[in-house]
């Protein structure tokens, strides 16, 4: 495996602190209101890479946090009339929703910023002590970015440049008694109305760029193998963590910077005062969120990704291709004549697996994959018919499934599916049911196709049915 390092700008041979183990870390979201679609797309990509991994026989240690004071909560929170934790609680489960709708795996952990106050705290002190952090007038504590000799590392920033061209990206609001223009906040003193906790400084609560380096080494140890998220992360908030950990801990905090790029809105940032600010359940409500997922996926996830709804088509008349090609071997594989099959087509399924391989371990390039399914579906279209033997059959479906997990794509339905006499015969059944008064009958048999994707209308020209999307 070759992965794009952020820190060094080049490909490198993927090599873990422990044999067979992997340790990541993917900075997840702030959780004052329902995901968006760019929020989604580096949980999709890592959720990848993780199965991927996990594919290749790596034990993956999957850490990806909910940020859960913020300002954005505060003002969240102050909006809607409650409290903080009401909020945060609130949009961790709509956020966990989501993620399962995407079919993104839950995380190993998925620790919260106001369980790790004492890390942070701890970790605040300790920088104090070693001389790279100091307590302002106002109590706000702040890191000496100068301090640190390999601060722009990551981002390849030159810090004598940062303070004409991007010291406003390091200042929060506020901010009084700084010794540089281009330190950062640790620690800020606590305000009328917000959550606040007790610290060696003042009440108040940590700087955002705090708590996934604690959260890090809590879960994963002082060096990490891989730590994520997306490409807007890199400046100042990745490069903010190297420096609190590394002059605290004195070692490399992580080996490898994985980010994916920016996503746009039809060539523009996404933005709700553009009106072009999609949600997660936007999208839900005219697709399966399957097909956002396929969408993210048919994209290098270095490269930037545009949005838009022709897209977003294709991406579905790809996936039902394939989910076409899977239907097609479940219903051919029910009467199948029985046989192992042609030994040599056989011996040609592996080598999809193979191709398969080879495009994800070259950074992760899911759009050849995807390539590859698309050739397996070919294969699998211009090979198969009623007469083929279930032995080849079954191999292709196990083929077929094998890559498609691997990308998180659910093709293969649990439900047994209805034949349309079935449904006919179960729809008459239940009008007889009705026409007898026996509406608890009735209400069965209804719940019973609706649990088999068939939904019914009752019209005044008789019964509707169609199969859900």
């Amino acid at each position: 495996m070759r992965i794009y390092n952020t820190l060094t700008r080049k490909k490198e041979d993927f090599k873990p602190i422990e044999e067979n183990k992997i340790r990541m870390y993917v900075c997840g979201p702030t959780v004052y209101n329902l995901i968006h679609i760019g929020n989604a797309r580096p949980m999709i990509v890592f959720d990848t890479f993780r199965r991927y991994m996990t594919h290749r026989g790596y034990e993956v240690n999957y850490v990806s946090n909910f940020t859960d004071v913020d300002d954005k909560i505060i003002k969240s929170a102050n909006e809607e009339q409650v409290s903080c934790d009401e909020i945060s609680e609130k949009y961790i489960a709509e956020c966990k929703k989501d993620m399962e709708g995407l079919n993104v795996l839950p995380a190993t952990v998925h620790p919260r910023a106001t369980r790790e106050i004492e890390g942070m705290i701890e970790l605040i002190s300790d920088l104090i002590e070693k001389g790279y952090a100091y307590v302002a007038e106002d109590k706000t504590v702040y890191f000496r970015t100068r301090r640190f000799k390999d601060y722009g590392k990551l981002s390849h920033k030159n810090i004598d440049d940062l303070e004409a061209g991007h010291g406003r990206e390091l200042k929060v609001a506020g901010e009084g008694g700084k010794e540089d223009y281009l330190d950062f906040v640790l620690w800020k003193p606590k305000k009328e109305g917000e959550p606040y906790w007790s610290s060696p400084w003042c009440d108040g609560r940590p700087g955002w760029h705090t708590e996934c380096c604690v959260m890090a080494k809590k879960y994963l140890g002082e060096t990490i193998d891989i730590h994520a998220g997306g490409e807007d992360l890199i400046f100042p908030h990745h490069e903010n963590e190297i420096a609190q950990s590394e002059a605290s801990n004195g070692v490399e905090f992580s080996h490898y910077w994985m980010h994916n790029g920016f996503l746009n809105i039809d060539g523009e940032k996404m933005s709700k005062s553009l009106n072009n600010f999609f949600t997660v359940r936007d999208i839900q409500e005219k697709y399966d969120l399957q097909v956002l997922r396929f969408f993210m996926l048919s994209a290098h996830y270095r490269s930037p990704l545009n949005f838009s709804a022709e897209l977003m088509e294709a991406a579905k008349a790809g996936l039902d291709r394939i989910k076409t090609a899977a239907s097609n071997l479940d219903f051919l594989i029910k009467n199948a004549p029985e046989g192992e099959g042609d030994p040599e087509l056989l011996d040609r399924i592996p080598e999809f697996t193979k191709r398969f391989d080879t495009a994800m371990d070259d950074d992760l390039n899911t759009a050849d994959a995807v390539s590859v399914i698309f050739e397996l579906v070919k294969f699998i279209n211009t090979t198969v018919d009623d007469k083929s033997p279930k032995g080849l059959l079954t191999a292709l479906k196990t083929e077929l499934k094998s890559l498609s997990d691997v990308m998180g794509l659910i093709i293969f339905s649990d439900k047994e599916e209805l034949l349309d006499g079935d449904i006919e015969t179960l729809i008459n059944e239940r009008q007889e049911a009705r026409k007898a008064k026996n509406f608890k009958r009735a209400d069965e048999i209804r719940d019973e196709l609706l649990g088999k994707g068939i939904i019914l209308e009752d019209t005044r020209q008789g019964v509707k049915w169609k199969r859900a999307d």
